[in-house]
């Protein structure tokens, strides 16, 4: 097992890097090409305002963005990771289909990946640990 120990700082930076992207090409639409369907989606079936469309947005565009090259990672995982959890309350409905998991599978994952980066961290290969010191 010590041998893949060293691999830690690769599978941090994989793991942010992808979950970074995901969360860059979720958030896009809400600002551009699609945005209407998204404000509906949020009144209409979240039952959430609809400037929340626009919070939504920038913390997937820009969170995904910043953990992408790691900087404010275990902040913004954290954060990422609630969002995840408020959509798979009120826009999955998880509560209502458990067994769905087809239409919640990405949230859910999602949510699980940034959860990793808030309590593990962004890695060696991290602006963090540039700006930070972060071990």
């Amino acid at each position: 097992m010590h041998r893949l120990d060293k691999l830690r700082p690769l599978a941090l930076l994989l793991l942010r890097i992808g979950v970074g992207a995901v969360f860059m090409y979720n958030g896009y639409p809400k600002f551009w090409g699609r945005r209407l369907e998204h404000i509906d989606e949020f009144v209409h079936v979240a039952r959430l305002p609809a400037f929340f469309v626009y919070i939504a947005g920038t913390l997937e565009f820009g969170g995904g963005a910043l953990l992408v090259v790691g900087l404010l990672t275990r902040i913004l995982g954290l954060l990422l990771a609630g969002e995840m959890a408020v959509a798979l309350w009120r826009d999955e409905k998880i509560f209502e289909h458990p067994l769905a998991l087809d239409s919640y599978g990405l949230a859910l994952v999602l949510g699980v990946g940034a959860f990793a980066l808030a309590t593990f961290g962004a890695g060696p290969a991290s602006l963090d640990r540039f700006f930070f010191k972060e071990k």
